[in-house]
């Protein structure tokens, strides 16, 4: 009997134990990760009894909250709601929170653990409780920039100041407009909601960061540059058989490059340089072939690739497989396959080779301000990453610098009177369609400028070839050219 009695006190101990163990993880552990759950409805309710901070552009609030008659007490607006709505996302009583919206909503809110003396003066002092606001680092000149270029366009378009990582735009189109969702008649949002969600451009993707991803197509080539430059393998100058069409290794796939002719001046051989600038297919695969089967994925993910990556909005991690066999290495080095990128991801490729090798790491929080104004979590610019030396990078700036300023250059469009300029363009296929023709392109630029010390990386993705007022076959030289060029003309023109 003892013995039994000593079994089931251990037991209801142990049970006691787990028990405590559970509560004091989700109350002190995981409790500002509860609390800012999009899905934590009695934290989306409890937010109405409170002034919510404001989101602020420039010092300007593009989200913020204003009284109500009803019994919510606060209803939230937006201003140039679908121009910022992958920044600020949506905060909704019925569908809950999504970008800025979510990730800070701990600060917005005032309940973050950095507020708690805030909280209890504002309560001994009869204040009603406020949440703080956040400034963002987007350069509002550059958001109307990219968002007004992308305007008849499906895609994304994302800059970057490239010494700070701080992001200066950020625009997905089709968008949307978060009014539709935070308002406090449920039957209403409800109805926007499901409208929203049925559409079949998805306008509630934020393409810069998630949704689908796309194929890098040709600006993928300068991380199998940048493979080859780092470790020794090759440089701008090295040069390459140059046919008009190359049979791929153990498989039937023919590689020809995009005008179906020779690269360059169509001489028996080419160089590395001429291949980025003129963006020549054959001469790369040539090159990663001449390499380890691995180095290009290495050297993808070194500049952030597959990793994971909060700016604090959650980025979908864009993907860079090891390839089996030589055709694999081949079709893979010029960003088909199964390689797949973020416009954001694009842009730290670029950023990092203008800043000498140093991929910073991209942020959208500029600061938090407190409701009696003082500022909390000011931005810090960190490194992310170094992924090559600086003597490679200035190589690869040579080389993007040419794809500018050369006559046949892919991105001589990007030109900017008095700026350094680097670019690379892409045009991405995208398999066969279910009639077995070919779906449209997916259109690439990517590139950086400097001017007066304003330094900018860009990336710029059009779905569809340009859409039907391009016939689906728009040319990776003309139409995403154009929108970053405008982008980054707004951030040295200020």
């Amino acid at each position: 009997m003892n013995k039994q009695l000593k079994a089931l006190t251990r037991t209801i101990f142990g049970m006691f134990a787990v028990l405590f163990v559970s509560v004091t993880m989700i109350q002190f552990v995981f409790a500002d990760e509860l609390r800012d759950n999009e899905h934590n409805q009695r934290t989306i309710k409890n937010s109405y009894k409170i002034e919510r901070g404001s989101i602020l552009v420039d010092g300007n609030p593009i989200a913020f909250s204003t009284p109500t008659d009803d019994s919510y007490r606060f209803q939230r607006q937006y201003v140039d709601g679908p121009m910022y709505a992958p920044i600020t996302g949506y905060f909704s009583r019925r569908q809950g929170m999504t970008g800025l919206e979510s990730v800070m909503n701990s600060d917005l809110s005032g309940l973050s653990g950095s507020q708690f003396f805030t909280r209890i003066m504002r309560t001994i002092t009869g204040e009603d409780p406020q949440g703080s606001s956040v400034e963002t680092t987007i350069d509002p000149a550059a958001q109307l920039a990219a968002w007004e270029a992308m305007t008849g366009y499906q895609g994304a378009a994302i800059a970057l100041d490239y010494e700070t990582g701080k992001v200066l735009a950020m625009v997905s189109r089709p968008s949307y407009d978060p009014n539709l969702l935070s308002l406090n008649n449920d039957g209403e949002v409800i109805a926007n909601y499901a409208e929203l969600e049925g559409d079949p451009s998805d306008p509630l993707f934020n393409r810069t960061i998630g949704g689908d991803l796309y194929h890098p197509g040709s600006t993928y080539k300068l991380l199998t540059a940048a493979a080859a430059i780092e470790n020794g393998t090759a440089t701008p100058e090295s040069t390459f058989a140059n046919p008009a069409s190359l049979q791929l290794p153990q498989s039937s796939a023919v590689m020809t490059n995009a005008w179906n002719g020779a690269c360059g001046d169509g001489g028996a051989t080419t160089t590395l340089m001429q291949a980025i600038t003129q963006s020549c297919n054959i001469p790369i695969a040539e090159l990663a072939m001449s390499m380890d089967r691995d180095a290009v994925p290495e050297m993808a993910r070194a500049f952030g690739f597959e990793q994971d990556l909060t700016i604090p909005l959650s980025v979908t991690p864009s993907v860079s497989p090891n390839p089996t066999d030589q055709a694999q290495t081949a079709i893979a080095s010029i960003g088909q396959l199964a390689v797949r990128a973020t416009p954001l991801q694009m842009a730290m490729v670029s950023a990092g080779i203008a800043n000498d090798g140093v991929v910073m790491a991209p942020q959208l929080v500029e600061r938090v301000i407190t409701p009696d104004l003082r500022t909390e979590q000011p931005f810090e610019a960190i490194e992310f990453a170094t992924p090559i030396s600086s003597a490679t990078a200035s190589q690869l700036q040579r080389m993007m610098q040419q794809v500018v300023e050369a006559p046949d250059g892919s991105g001589r469009l990007a030109r900017i009177e008095g700026a350094r300029v680097g670019a690379k363009t892409g045009t991405a296929e995208n398999g066969e369609n279910e009639s077995g023709g070919p779906r449209p392109d997916t259109l690439w630029f990517t590139g950086y400028a400097e001017l007066d010390g304003k330094k900018v990386a860009v990336a710029v993705v059009i779905e569809n070839g340009g859409g039907p007022e391009h016939d689906f076959a728009g040319l990776s030289s003309q139409l995403p050219v154009a929108v970053g060029t405008q982008i980054m003309e707004a951030v040295l023109y200020q």
